[in-house]
């Protein structure tokens, strides 16, 4: 396991490997319980059996315990459960065995449930990443081989049938089908998959058989990446939790001092046996990573990859919000509304010229020209020479000859005269984004393209106004009629247009000022320097993207922009509940040891009512009230692992 959770028990709670710990509290619990029945019910007073039973019993119970804290101490650990054992090695001394006994099972059935839980959780977790299949089928000259995952390698064809996963990220190559993404994404629509469509390791083949490429494998697919990225995230610690752990020296030598002082004045030495149970905090020590590992699990499902658990503080106090527009807020799928030559050019030489220029781009818009070329029958040649400016331009070789597609800035700067060019604004007024062709110093016209603005991009804004966001703000490359229009239909007030990405960061540096802490969200690609700049870059769109996962602090396997409020929403809701647990841990021991020392009386009325010891009374009481404490604050944390994004 590998659960910030799981580390921290480890740390705090001494005991072997999970699972002894039930069977070593069954064992010896079973000796206590026939000392019990022997000394009350069948015998009387201390007969040798009920004796040996009850050193057995203590023998079996206290082993791991005192080990374990022997071995902290050798190797200069103090934790805070060592009070545990200081308190059983007072009850053996005292000759206390029954009630050594009892504090002993209890406390291995506390630690018992504590790591049963971190289990849960992180399995939780691991459902999500261990989807990949051990045996694939690989093709060779057209027949099948079944052959083990770990002898797969890239290049490899691959077939997989309805209901199979996929067990590395690849390209179909044949045949179609529909595919469940939802482990990654959080997405319960499936998504229906084609020729030279991506696919991902971990996701489920739903209605076809196809033949895929394999392209990443191992940890290096998206799914792997997706594992990384949690269990980094669990090993994190946010400043509370690094708050509470700088207390551990100070906390046990005053919960020494204060049994001492009890001894002192009670002149019963159970008394600190009684007090170092209460003292010790269980509750405390696993309030806070509880809760961060039920909200990375429940950020996980909904296809939200924390990197540091830390940011989860930060997302809850997120004053300001910026978008960028292109692949955020809009679709990102630019489609060619208008083809503008000029009247030295054509229709086919300027979509020519535009194509063949950005056939080696990413960008959206470069995309769209090759879908329209394609279409149109046009035939792509690759470019001698190639460069692109972020959020300009680009510029290629071609036997000899120059070419340029961009904006009109960047036109200005390569001297080139777009004074020809006629209708442009009516374009513009039609809320298209507008991109200049040139070869050599002649301008062959410009370009208008659209995008559609996302499904969720205006119930996401609202959302964050509701949650008391104070602003939600859009930059963009793009001129400002086609980000005025956008705005006004996601519901954002402020704007800032034809940006460059450091423009973009100088903007968020700004905002920082202003509004700290600001997220910025964005395709995790062009918005390197703003996500950066940002207190939270929160990447769009990471699914199969390694530069969006590693760009930003925050991951969106899918296009869903209500997960950005929602996550908000949970970072809240994990904060209450922290302070909840640590509430709730400090309220029982400082309840428990008053009713002890004050309530001393009621307590030995209750045991003689019961018809049993005082003192073996009291120790059960004692370790009820350190288990009723920390099943508490499991339960509480428990409760972030049903939280999900109901309106996605």
């Amino acid at each position: 396991m590998t659960s910030n959770l799981k580390n921290q028990i480890d740390c705090n709670h001494p005991h072997p490997p999970e699972n002894m710990n039930l069977h070593i509290a069954m064992m010896g619990g079973s000796f206590l319980v026939c000392a019990v029945l022997a000394k009350y019910y069948f015998y009387g007073h201390e007969p040798m059996i009920s004796v040996l039973s009850v050193v057995i019993a203590v023998s079996i119970l206290a082993w791991p315990i005192l080990t374990k804290a022997l071995k902290n101490v050798i190797s200069g650990r103090i934790r805070m459960n060592e009070l545990v054992a200081l308190a059983l090695l007072a009850s053996i001394i005292l000759g206390k065995y029954y009630e050594a006994g009892i504090i002993a099972f209890i406390m291995l059935i506390v630690i018992t449930i504590e790591t049963k839980t971190a289990t849960g959780a992180n399995e939780s977790i691991e459902s999500l990443i261990k989807l990949t299949p051990i045996i694939v089928r690989k093709l060779i000259n057209e027949k099948e081989e079944n052959i083990h995952i770990n002898e797969l390698c890239i290049g490899n064809i691959i077939r997989i049938r309805p209901g199979e996963n996929f067990p590395a990220d690849g390209r179909i190559v044949t045949g179609s089908s529909t595919v469940n993404q939802a482990s990654i994404t959080g997405e319960s629509l499936p998504i229906d998959k084609v020729e030279n469509s991506d696919v991902f390791a971990g996701t489920e083949n739903l209605t076809g058989s196809v033949d895929v490429k394999v392209t990443r494998i191992g940890p290096d697919t998206t799914m792997g990446k997706v594992r990384e990225l949690i269990q980094t995230a669990e090993k994190t610690r946010i400043p509370i939790h690094r708050l509470t752990d700088q207390y551990v020296n100070y906390y046990i030598p005053s919960v020494i001092m204060l049994a001492v002082i009890i001894w002192f004045f009670s002149r019963d030495p159970m008394q600190v046996v009684y007090v170092m149970v209460i003292a010790c905090p269980c509750a405390l020590v696993v309030a806070v990573p509880s809760a961060i590992l039920a909200a990375i699990a429940a950020s996980a499902r909904m296809g939200v990859l924390i990197k540091d658990a830390g940011l989860l503080e930060v997302i809850a106090r997120t004053k300001s919000i910026i978008f960028d527009k292109t692949g955020t807020l809009t679709e990102g799928k630019l489609k060619v509304a208008s083809l503008n030559p000029s009247d030295n050019s054509t229709l086919t030489e300027l979509l020519t010229v535009a194509a063949n220029t950005e056939s080696q781009s990413n960008h959206p818009l470069a995309k769209a020209l090759r879908e329209l070329a394609s279409e149109a029958g046009i035939k792509l040649k690759r470019p001698d020479k190639m460069t692109e400016i972020t959020g300009q331009g680009v510029k290629t070789e071609y036997k000899n000859d120059n070419y340029y597609v961009g904006r009109k800035s960047w036109f200005k700067e390569q001297k080139l005269d777009i004074s020809n060019i006629v209708d442009k604004e009516d374009a513009e007024n039609q809320n298209m984004s507008i991109i200049y062709v040139a070869k050599n110093n002649d301008v062959l016209g410009w370009i208008g393209l659209s995008d559609t603005i996302r499904a969720h991009s205006k119930a996401a804004i609202e959302s964050l106004s509701n949650l008391g966001i104070i602003e939600c703000s859009m930059v963009t490359g793009d001129n400002p009629t086609v980000t005025k229009f956008i705005a006004q239909q996601a519901g954002i007030d402020e704007i800032k247009c034809e940006c460059l990405p450091e423009t973009k960061a100088q903007f968020v540096e700004t905002k920082k000022i202003m509004l700290e802490p600001v997220m910025f969200v964005g395709d995790g690609i062009n918005d390197a320097p703003a996500i950066a700049a940002s207190s939270i870059g929160v990447a769009m769109g990471a699914i199969g993207s390694d530069i969006a996962m590693n760009s930003a602090s925050i991951a969106l396997m899918n296009n869903n922009l209500l997960n950005i409020p929602a996550l908000i929403e949970l970072s809240r809701k994990t904060k209450s509940i922290i302070n909840t647990n640590l509430l709730i841990g400090v309220s029982m021991i400082v309840g428990g040891l008053m009713f002890f020392i004050f309530g001393n009386q009621i307590l030995d009325d209750t045991a003689n009512t019961l018809q049993l010891q005082p003192t073996f009374f009291k120790s059960f009481a004692a370790a009820g009230i350190h288990i009723i404490g920390t099943l508490i604050v499991l339960f509480n944390s428990a409760r972030l692992f049903r939280f999900s994004n109901l309106e996605a």
